[in-house]
């Protein structure tokens, strides 16, 4: 495949946290509790489990902490925490989200009491400085906000408008960028602060791509959960179908068919690999691309990403001719699940919180589970993915299909189902970050005066490295890459 990458410069939280195991830990007494009937009867007590009375606190003391894992816990069970109501007991919490017909939007939340309120993003000269005689931090300073004082250079924050041509000119590398985590994860500057300092997320301008989530180390933006809803449904007796992503299959060490056998087990009626819908929409866009170049089209883009569909949307307007009407794996997926099981309850499993966006529009799915809801699922099942006996299916994958869940991946199954591939120039934005939504407007610009541009097939993911480093993971990408290509290699 030619062409080059753009992006994957978001710098996020390794995977491996507190924040992250707090919130696994949520989840899995839940299922556990849900699974036992017990989750209205037990729930109100597990603050007190997590964090017992003389345990060591997080924040002022272990009362605050409870009260932030009520939150949590709420979350967790699907509900906005901007409609919190103190008067309200967890069982209360419970009870609605054991009745509601459908969770509601939108998919993310802000835990107002987790937010540190982080000062304003700044530049901070450390005891690294050395007063050098050059001075190029003071030279260059287009508001001569730095001066020198008691043999060390000061920030003027009055003057200062956060440049960074310090921080770039100082050679012992003794400026530093103190960042609001979120706020500069987000590549749409839709989380500001309010009055209180603390961070708010305007959800309208929110693309849903769950930067803020993997960045902010207090973990106070959080995904709403449904895995209480898809349990009811199991518990019921429902025919619920589990429709996995392949960066699903990447976040287990399981061999293809041991997946499948870990969802029945878990109480799922059937499965459904969505890698075999990206077969579909491979071959789909495929056609539309020669399709679009022999009209005179200058570019198309791919279009399974709903964080890039909904950045087009609201940012780059100009794109949105360009973007290819082929629709994503997931809704080829659920089509033919309720084709087959038209009473069925359908479960998409991903690693993304867009998706729970796309699922909401999309009548033919039901439910959005993440990768960490289903891993608590297994957990409280007592399920050793990688123990259990293959279930394989008739139809398989192909390996191409196998690997849309890593960036590149996608246009590299497009061009091996080209008529003539070597047409073809792929450019891969990997990563949504500031930098990524700086070239889609690039790209848009150039659409928009139909200038020849330097790809013909612009490929974008949300996530840098693609769906296996997305917002809801299980297992850093690196380990996930690994274990995608032993996974895509086995297709037949």
């Amino acid at each position: 495949m030619t062409g080059n990458r753009t992006g994957g410069n978001q710098t996020v939280l390794n995977i491996n946290n507190k924040a992250t195991e707090i919130k696994r830990e949520i989840l899995i007494h839940i299922a556990r509790y849900q699974l036992e009937g017990i989750l209205e009867k037990k729930l109100y007590a597990l603050p007190r489990k997590m964090l017992p009375l003389h345990g060591t606190p997080f924040r002022c003391c272990v009362h605050h902490d409870r009260e932030i894992l009520s939150q949590r816990i709420i979350a967790r069970l699907g509900h906005s925490i901007e409609d919190y109501d103190e008067e309200k007991q967890l069982s209360d919490y419970a009870a609605e989200a054991l009745k509601r017909e459908k969770p509601t939007g939108p998919m993310l939340t802000v835990i107002d009491e987790a937010c540190n309120a982080c000062i304003r993003a700044c530049y901070m000269v450390t005891s690294a400085c050395q007063a050098c005689i050059a001075r190029p931090c003071m030279t260059n300073c287009p508001k001569k906000s730095i001066h020198i004082q008691k043999g060390r250079a000061l920030i003027d924050d009055a003057q200062c408008i956060n440049c960074g041509i310090c921080q770039k000119n100082c050679p012992f590398h003794a400026i530093i960028k103190i960042p609001v985590p979120c706020e500069e994860a987000c590549p749409v500057n839709a989380i500001t602060k309010d009055e209180d300092g603390k961070e708010t997320i305007d959800y309208n301008k929110c693309i849903f791509c769950g930067a803020c989530i993997r960045s902010c180390p207090f973990g106070a933006m959080v995904d709403k959960g449904q895995l209480v809803d898809v349990i009811r449904h199991i518990i019921e007796g429902k025919k619920v179908v589990a429709l996995y992503a392949p960066a699903i299959a990447a976040q287990f060490r399981a061999a293809p068919g041991q997946l499948d056998a870990a969802f029945i087990r878990a109480g799922f009626h059937q499965t459904f690999e969505v890698a075999l819908g990206a077969d579909i929409t491979a071959a789909k866009e495929a056609l539309e691309f020669e399709e679009r170049m022999e009209q005179g089209d200058i570019l198309m883009t791919t279009s399974c990403c709903p964080a890039y569909v909904r950045a087009i949307e609201i940012y780059v307007p100009e794109l949105l001719p360009f973007i290819s009407e082929t629709r994503s794996p997931m809704h080829y997926s659920a089509e033919r699940v309720k084709e087959a099981f038209p009473d069925c309850i359908s479960v998409f499993v991903g690693p993304c919180l867009a998706k729970r966006k796309e699922g909401f529009d999309d009548p033919n799915v039901d439910y959005v589970l993440s990768a960490e809801e289903i891993g608590a699922l297994f957990v409280a099942r007592e399920i050793d993915v990688a123990a259990c006996e293959p279930v394989l299916s008739q139809n398989q994958p192909t390996s191409s299909a196998r690997y849309f869940a890593r960036s590149g991946g996608v246009a590299q199954a497009v061009q091996s189902r080209l008529t003539h591939p070597e047409k073809l120039k792929v450019r891969v934005i990997n990563g949504l970050d500031k930098a990524g939504m700086k070239a889609l407007k690039s790209y848009g610009r150039a659409a928009s005066e139909n200038k020849e541009a330097d790809a013909n097939l612009v490929e974008v993911m949300a996530c840098a490295g693609g769906c296996i480093n997305g917002p809801l993971v299980l297992t850093n990408p690196k380990t996930a890459g690994s274990q995608l290509q032993k996974y895509a290699e086995s297709s037949s």
